[in-house]
């Protein structure tokens, strides 16, 4: 696969999608992020979280995060919240608590970010990724999930 379609992304697997966003120029992952396919790309990467989540790392972790991702088209953000209780991790693409964090990116950051390919730290110390609530858990987030490396 060579082409950053969304139409592919329910057939590829987490590794194959990294090495897709790895491989496609910031530009094109902008445009198409702009686009009408946007929110297929966000509803399938979102969906995947739960399967990807690490109980085992997240021991007593409860947590609601509001992932905030900007550039809509119509200049608005998308937001999803991921709970994590219990063991379990939900997401939803209409927040409903309070979150104890939030975390607000454009959507090239996004997609470098759940890929493996961008350093959520280096963003955040350059401006690129905001976050605002519990900053432990914003640099623990990765190590909750299986973040699969190009």
């Amino acid at each position: 696969m060579t082409d950053f379609d969304p139409a592919n992304f329910a057939n590829v697997s987490p590794k194959e999608f990294a090495q897709l966003v790895k491989s496609t120029p910031d530009d094109k992952i902008a445009e198409v992020m702009s686009g009408e396919k946007r929110g297929k790309i966000l509803n399938e990467v979102f969906g995947r979280m739960p399967s990807l989540f690490r109980a085992d790392r997240a021991g007593a972790t409860n947590a609601v995060i509001h992932w905030n991702i900007t550039g809509r088209a119509d200049g608005g953000t998308d937001t999803y919240e991921i709970v994590i209780e219990n063991g379990a991790c939900t997401v939803s693409d209409a927040p409903e608590r309070d979150p104890k964090l939030g975390l607000t990116m454009g959507p090239v950051d996004f997609l470098k970010i759940v890929s493996g390919g961008g350093n959520p730290v280096m963003m955040f110390m350059t401006g690129k990724l905001k976050a605002k609530g519990d900053l432990g858990l914003a640099a623990n987030i990765a190590n909750l999930f299986d973040i699969p490396k190009a």
